[in-house]
């Protein structure tokens, strides 16, 4: 299936690992050019070669989300750089910085990350002829999930925020939607640490899982790649819940 993404400029926030970095692999794989930033100059680094092997334009960049001053003009000359911008994917969180309890990095870089990078890279998706925003929640936001945390609570918000946004943006031609995922592994991330100190709780969780599994990071980037791409073109302002059937409610 052609997902009508060759050519298209795709930038992405926190892309050297974990589920960012699948999409983006996805992304280049089916000829989008690709721009991104992480704080780390050696995963940036191996990120732009891996990428480029696909023989599309990357762009990466060092860069630190929890500086919100200096956040949008990264995401613009990043923007510049690349060509333009079609798709954004305002993917970093503080949960991938092990901060998931601390409300104020949740705040900053979940939420103010999202608002500022979306007003900030506006502009370029109101050109594009396929303007499209994902923004990833969680089905913490959602549920009752352990135990009460900011990383919960400030997903919540931005399912409403994706969801107002795109009715605002519906009428300038850019499609905003959001994507739940439930627990999900890589090595080096949150689920990688439950698995290794708490191994009968991974279990329980896994064994919640209609589908018998924790979540990949693929299974999370190919929902990201196939609603940001012109193949789903007439789809906004849903939420997507990628979860392997963790959660037992039905969705209206």
């Amino acid at each position: 299936m052609d997902l009508g993404l060759k050519g298209l400029k795709v930038i992405l926030t926190g892309g050297s690992r974990g589920t960012g970095r699948a999409a983006l692999e996805l992304f280049a794989q089916e000829g989008a050019d690709v721009g991104f930033f992480s704080r780390n100059p050696a995963q940036v680094e191996e990120a732009v070669a891996a990428f480029s092997r696909h023989g599309v334009k990357v762009v990466g960049k060092t860069g630190d989300l929890s500086d919100l001053e200096a956040y949008p003009g990264l995401l613009t000359g990043i923007a510049d750089e690349l060509g333009g911008c079609d798709i954004f994917v305002p993917s970093a969180s503080a949960s991938g910085s092990k901060l998931a309890q601390d409300w104020d990095a949740c705040f900053r870089m979940d939420v103010l990350g999202t608002v500022r990078g979306c007003e900030a890279l506006e502009p370029y998706l109101a050109r594009s002829a396929h303007g499209s925003v994902i923004i990833l929640a969680s089905i913490a936001a959602t549920e009752t999930f352990f135990a009460p945390q900011a990383f919960n609570a400030m997903k919540a918000p931005l399912l409403t925020y994706s969801g107002q946004l795109a009715q605002a943006w519906g009428p300038k031609g850019i499609r905003v939607n959001a994507i739940s995922p439930g627990p999900i592994f890589f090595e080096g991330g949150n689920w990688d640490d439950i698995r290794q100190g708490a191994p009968d709780l991974y279990a329980a969780t896994e064994a919640q899982a209609a589908l018998g599994r924790i979540g990949t990071v693929d299974d999370v980037a190919k929902a990201i790649v196939f609603l940001a791409s012109p193949a789903s073109g007439w789809t906004t302002a849903t939420n997507l819940i990628v979860d392997g059937g963790y959660t037992k409610r039905v969705q209206f």
